[in-house]
């Protein structure tokens, strides 16, 4: 066997150390430039195989499941009873119910300060001035100013609002009377049940953002793949593909499983951090989509149209780096190249010269 062949077998089993950042520039040629180097030779190398242009990436594949984004536990202030609890998986909007209690309707409003005290005429606040933006968006209050003042005309308009919902209409709201969100949400458990006592210590319902986004598992040494932005394939049961980005990473232990997806925070042993992938171009699935499991490749690296061969035709020269041995009719040539990404047993390759189709040698099977 030659030098180069056994060169190029040893290189095989190095193949993984062969990172993105490529072998060093200025490598000499094996037989010096030009050289015929299969003088002597009785024949040229056993195979060959020929140095093609194409797409590398290199790439992690999990199983994901749907979920929904921004997940969150409501508890209420004020302990009572759960007269009706809440609905898994209903989508809940402005002014609607999301559960009762003590035969009073909780009611979701939008805005981002939460609900810290009763409101009542003379109260002044952030929290005063979203409840009427709520109280007008929902056509009660006709000229209500807006504003972060309970007056007697917020007064008037949540008086309006309590006999549409049948409750006692005193113009003041409790701190349990009213739950605020950003937006509408998806109720994703109901987590007290008909009759249960609730308070600030229990949760009563988890709900999430009406986002859909895609949770896959990795493994901590994977977490680089993890970096918000990094790009994902996934493969939907339904035989598509969408296309995504990383958004987000929360340990295990604190997600729950998605409605028909795995059991537990990710369904496999071994997972560190779980993955939150919001997709690109809109948010709608089909109804199979949404049940099964998602095949989720996460691009770390790529090249678009580079030249590759296979990862044992690349020769490590006596000299340093790596070259190729270049196969022109009977003769054999040693020239030096610059490698770059490994993937799928194919590595990027360039170097004066070379082209797509030419024959290079590989090892021998």
């Amino acid at each position: 066997m030659t030098s180069a062949r056994k060169r190029r077998r040893g290189l095989v089993a190095l193949a993984a150390a062969v990172t993105a950042t490529g072998a060093t520039a200025g490598v000499m040629l094996l037989t010096g430039p030009g050289k015929d180097a299969s003088a002597g030779k009785p024949k040229g190398p056993p195979t060959t195989t020929e140095i093609t242009r194409t797409d590398l990436v290199q790439s992690k594949t999990a199983d994901g499941r749907l979920d929904y984004a921004q997940r969150r536990a409501v508890k209420s202030p004020v302990e009572g009873t759960i007269t009706k609890a809440a609905e898994s998986g209903k989508t809940v909007a402005l002014g609607q119910r999301l559960y009762e209690r003590d035969a009073r309707p909780v009611t979701l409003l939008y805005g981002s300060t939460p609900m810290f005290r009763t409101m009542k005429v003379g109260a002044r606040g952030p929290d005063v001035l979203q409840l009427e933006r709520n109280l007008r968006d929902l056509g009660f209050g006709a000229g209500l100013y807006v504003d972060a003042r309970f007056d007697e005309a917020t007064k008037a308009a949540v008086k309006q609002w309590q006999k549409s919902l049948d409750v006692t209409s005193n113009g003041e709201v409790g701190q349990g009377d009213v739950v605020f969100q950003r937006g509408p949400v998806r109720v994703v458990s109901a987590d007290a049940a008909l009759a249960d006592s609730i308070g600030p210590d229990k949760t009563v319902l988890t709900v999430a953002s009406t986002k859909p986004v895609v949770r896959a598992p990795l493994d901590e040494a994977d977490r680089a793949l993890a970096a918000n932005g990094t790009k994902v394939e996934i493969a939907l049961p339904s035989g598509g593909t969408r296309h995504g980005k990383v958004s987000g990473v929360a340990a295990p232990e604190d997600s729950e499983s998605a409605e028909g997806g795995a059991g537990g925070s990710d369904g496999s042993p071994g997972s560190d951090i779980d993955v939150e992938i919001t997709l690109d171009g809109g948010d709608k699935l089909k109804q199979e989509d949404r049940q099964g499991t998602l095949s989720v490749k996460f691009v770390s690296e790529s090249r678009k149209n580079v030249l590759t061969v296979p990862v044992e035709a690349v020769v490590a020269l006596r000299e340093g780096g790596y070259g190729l041995e270049l196969v022109q009719g009977s003769k054999t040539r040693m020239v030096a190249v610059e490698t770059g990404l490994t993937a799928d047993g194919r590595i990027e390759v360039s170097g004066t010269g070379l082209a797509e189709g030419m024959k290079v040698g590989a090892a021998e099977q």
